[in-house]
């Protein structure tokens, strides 16, 4: 059973960047699809980025494309979320959270599809 543990939230103005961090303890993520999702004040959790297991193909949000890219390090057992131009509107809870096999085309941003989450952290982008 894989441990996930989110970190690299804080406070930036807008325009700045952040890069999140999801590390894994218990198992390897080699055999994982890993997303990061996001729950704003008020609103459902959406997903934010997908990268799958074994060809490390990636999947994002509209809302993020050209923006954040998600990259992993088998080696390190951990992936990163880079989120750069960052906008007010980008300020959430962001986790992270694992499922075995590659990212779904049709239902990676579904939370329903992960089995494996980690805490939160907390990310907010002043005006």
């Amino acid at each position: 059973q894989v441990q996930l543990q989110a970190s690299g939230g804080g406070l930036v103005q807008t325009g700045g960047s952040l890069r999140l961090s999801c590390a894994a303890s218990g198992s390897t993520l080699d055999y994982y699809g890993i997303a990061w999702f996001r729950q704003a004040p008020g609103k459902e959790r959406e997903g934010v980025s997908c990268v799958s297991d074994s060809d490390g193909y990636t999947y994002y949000a509209e809302s993020v494309k050209g923006r954040f890219t998600i990259s992993r390090d088998n080696a390190k057992n951990a992936v990163y979320l880079q989120m750069n131009s960052l906008k007010p509107e980008d300020t959430a809870v962001y986790y992270c959270a694992a499922d075995w096999g590659p990212c779904s085309d049709s239902s990676w941003y579904m939370s329903y599809e992960y089995d494996y989450w980690g805490q939160g952290t907390l990310v907010t982008v002043s005006s």
